[in-house]
């Protein structure tokens, strides 16, 4: 891009600029020059608004964490409705059919990061941990209105699902698994903690 020409919203076009590498190539060609040049911008761009790679990094990874935050109200809302096991097989095969395995695999890889995001998220894997919240959050819903066991652990059954999604997704180059087999994993956590 020239210099001079103003580049509009130019963080989260960087954002899917990185989004579109990481997806395409993984995480280990995930750099700044690969970062500006799927933008179609001067390296200096970036270093204009973020201190350094991982700054962006970290605000790559902050940013769609905040998108699965603002999923989580859409999710609670479906509380009470329809099949709860359909409405958790919908959110996993959206997160986890989403460029969110992609950035786990880019946290995991990179320890600088990591470290980074600790600051702002000081427990758990960041993206995995948030939605685990997120299911927790719907779980909950559904166990004050009755459609969960009075003692469904929401604490544990959240993460088991999460986790269980997460291993059937994980193969980011591989054919991502059909809807029956994450919902037969939501059905088979779910078992006992769903009434009637």
């Amino acid at each position: 891009m020239p210099t001079g020409v103003a580049i509009r919203d130019v963080r989260e076009q960087l954002f899917e600029a990185a989004e579109r590498v990481l997806l395409r190539d993984g995480p280990s060609a995930l750099t700044s020059r690969a970062v500006t040049t799927e933008a179609g911008c001067a390296k200096g761009v970036l270093h204009r608004h973020f201190a350094d790679f991982d700054a962006f990094l970290a605000g790559l990874v902050l940013d769609r964490i905040a998108r699965i935050e603002a999923g989580t109200g859409a999710l609670c809302a479906r509380a009470g409705t329809g099949v709860v096991a359909d409405h958790l097989t919908d959110a996993l095969t959206g997160l986890f059919g989403s460029v969110a395995i992609a950035v786990v695999g880019l946290v995991t890889s990179r320890d600088e990061l990591r470290a980074r995001l600790r600051e702002a998220r000081p427990t758990g894997v960041p993206v995995l941990t948030d939605a685990a919240n997120a299911i927790a959050a719907y779980l909950v819903a559904e166990r004050s209105l009755g459609r969960l066991a009075p003692d469904a652990d929401v604490d544990v059954l959240a993460p088991t699902l999460i986790g269980a999604a997460h291993l059937l997704f994980a193969d980011r180059t591989g054919t991502p698994p059909e809807p029956d087999a994450v919902r037969k994993v939501v059905t088979t956590v779910l078992a006992g903690a769903v009434v009637g």
